[in-house]
This record gives structure tokens, sequence and C-alpha cells, in this order.
């Protein structure tokens, strides 16, 4: 795995870059709304246009990843997000009214977003051999993307201060670090699959593959996007709670909103580490994580301090961070090469469902005391104990 060091970085700095060129708007969504004339609905917009756009886009690139190749498809992606990201900022920088023009922006790195981050995971199991080193290297990404959350809100806020358009102007400039390390750095292994196979024959052995393997992929799916859906409606939820309830703002509540997201970010790279090619391991992980996310969460009342509250929101941090590597290596390890691509972007377009409802869902259930919001997300995590010990069933050996 020594050799694959700096293509596995380079591999990493996507979701990396991706995640922080996406989530780093959220807390300046309220400075951009005064700034630009705009209501609360149309900046949430601004983050909304990017999620739908790219789960419309992602089984587009999936096929074509596995047609053309990763790097063929990674590389102008990366591309189309930093023109999508240099449109954004040419508006928010130069224009008197730019909403329309930041929104297309969006929209355009939307598409490109659907053939970066979703095509890393299937470009991890090829270049390495073992099934542990695949763990492994899906841990890393993981412990990426989640670090990308981490520092989303410090580093959004802070840039923010300098000028309210500068995490636009970040975006492009993000996306091309990214362009040249895969460019130089990502070595994809040749494999001997046809280029000019008809696109029936792929939907055949894709058929093939969902009839063989249906019951545990439609379970990985759903658990992913569960997963999104809770993490992204308790950071939606503490973001509001830390202004609301305990009057802390700017880069101090930036630095607590990350609290629970490090301990996620800490032990998805252990996870993935621990892990190995063992399925039934994996099993075990996703469910003890699922647990440990329920009963953190079911905890949390409406009027207790706040370091509890932290302490419970990074307990489930860390269930979340036990699941999410698991349910990588599962589909990546579980998947012919030739299919891999398409299958995760289904996956991948899962887990952006539950990115996009979370937030929502739960400003529904802010009308009602925390334990609501938090019983009902308890319920959610419920759910995949139940679809773990029904969908995934590894064979003993495994």
């Amino acid at each position: 795995m020594e050799d694959k060091k700096w293509d596995l970085m380079a591999l990493a700095s996507i979701p990396f870059m991706m995640t922080l060129g996406n989530s780093m708007f959220i807390p300046v969504l309220p400075v951009i709304e005064r700034e630009i004339n705009i209501t609360a609905f149309q900046s949430s917009l601004i983050i909304s246009a990017y999620s739908i756009t790219a789960i419309l886009c992602i089984p587009v690139s999936g096929y074509l990843s596995d047609k053309w190749g990763r790097k063929k498809i990674m590389v102008p992606s990366l591309l189309v997000v930093a023109a999508g990201g240099a449109v954004s900022a040419f508006a928010a920088w130069q224009l008197d009214k730019p909403y329309l023009l930041i929104l297309l922006g969006r929209i355009v790195q939307g598409v490109g977003s659907a053939g970066a981050f979703p095509v890393v995971l299937p470009t991890v199991g090829d270049i390495f051999k073992e099934e542990e080193q695949v763990s492994h290297g899906l841990g890393i990404i993981e412990t990426a993307n989640t670090l990308g959350k981490v520092l989303s809100p410090i580093i959004g806020a802070l840039l923010a201060v300098l000028v309210w358009y500068m995490p636009f102007m970040s975006v492009p400039v993000l996306s091309m670090v990214s362009v040249l390390l895969v460019w130089f750095l990502v070595k994809v292994p040749q494999t001997k699959q046809k280029e000019d196979k008809p696109f029936s024959v792929f939907l055949t052995g894709i058929k093939k593959t969902f009839h063989f393997n249906g019951r545990w992929l439609y379970t990985v799916f759903f658990i992913g996007g569960i997963l999104m859906f809770v993490l992204f409606g308790v950071l939606f939820h503490l973001s509001s709670l830390l202004e609301d309830q305990y009057y802390i703002k700017g880069a101090v509540k930036g630095l607590l909103l990350a609290v629970p997201l490090l301990f996620l970010c800490s032990i998805s790279y252990l996870s993935g580490k621990l892990i190995g090619e063992n399925k039934q391991k994996m099993r075990g992980f996703i469910l003890i994580g699922a647990a440990l996310t329920t009963i953190s969460l079911v905890f949390v009342k409406e009027d207790m301090s706040l370091i509890w509250l932290l302490a419970l929101l990074s307990s489930a941090g860390i269930g979340i961070g036990m699941a999410l590597p698991c349910l990588d290596a599962l589909i990546t390890e579980g998947i012919k090469k030739e299919e891999r691509g398409l299958v995760t972007s289904f996956y991948s377009s899962m887990r952006f469902v539950g990115v996009a409802a979370g937030p929502p869902v739960t400003a529904l259930l802010m009308k009602h005391q925390s334990d609501v919001i938090y019983f009902v997300l308890g319920a959610a995590s419920s759910l995949i104990i139940a679809a773990a010990f029904a969908g995934i069933r590894p064979s003993k050996n495994s």
C-alpha cells in the first residue's frame, strides 16, 4: 500500500475539496441574504441546487466511468466544478443582482461534482488488489470527506470575514488543486474491459448484479441515506441551537459545530483500518455504530447543558463514523470492477438524498421541542439496526 500513498492522497483531496467547497456556505448564508437582498428560502437554494443536480447526474457519471475509465471522468468533472465556481464568484463579485447567475454556477458545480467524489470510491477499489487495502483506503477517503465537514464551518466563517463573496472565490481554487493532484499522481491500472460494449449488454450485467446481490445492495443504499439524513439533521439543528439557546455565534460556533464531526472523522479512519476484508466485522461495526447513534440521540433533552449536548452528539458521531467506511467497503469489494462505477453511483445518490432531506425535515420538526427532534432522528437510526440484521448477511468465512 506504501507505493500507492500518493495516489490515495490525491484521491482523498477530491472529497475533502468537494465537501469544503459546498458545506462552507452553510454558516455564510445569512450574510449572503443581507448582501444581495434575498430571502432565506432563496439562499437555501444555493445549497439545494448543487445537491439536487448532483443526484440526477451521478448515475450517468458512474456509467461513463465504467465505460471510459475513472480518471477520464474525474479530471473533466473537476474542471466543470471549477468553471461553475468561477461563474458564481464572478457574479457575486461584479454584478449588482447576482443571485440567478450564482445559482446557475452552483448548478454547473453540481454537474461536475457528480463525476468527482462518487467516482473516487470505485477508483480505490481499482488501484488496490487486496480487500484489506481497499478497506483501509476507503477509510481514508471517508476520513477526508468528514475532515472537509469539520473544517468547512470554520473556514467559511473566516473567509466571509475578509469579504462576503470570498467562499465563492475559493471554489475554483480548491477544484484546480484537486485537478493537478489527480492528473499527476493518480495512476489507475488499465483494465481489459471493452470500451465499445453496448449499453444493453452493460445494462443486462447490472440487472444480474442486482438480481443476485439486491438484498444487501438495497440495504447498504438505505443505510447510507439514513446516516446522512441523521448527520445533517443533527448539524442543522445544532447550528440553530448554538445561536438561539446558547447565544454562540461566529468562529466559536464553527468550532463547536466541528466537535461531533471531529470524533466522526477520527473513528472513520480507525474503522477503515480495523475492518480489513472481514465482512462479518463490517456488519458488526454497522450494528454497533447504529445502536450507539440511536442511544445517544434519544437521550438528548431540551434543557441539558452544552457540554452534555456535545458529548451525546459526539457519541452519535462516533457511531456514524464506525458505519460509513463499512458501507463503502461492502459496495466496493462486493461488485465487479466493470460495474462498480454505476453501482457505487447509486449509493452516492442515496447519500446525497439524505444530505438534502435532513435539514428541511429537521426545520419542520423544530416547531416542537428538541426532545421530539432527536427522538425522530434516533428512531431513524434504529431502522439501520433492523435493516442491517435483515439485509446484510455475509457468510461466516467472509
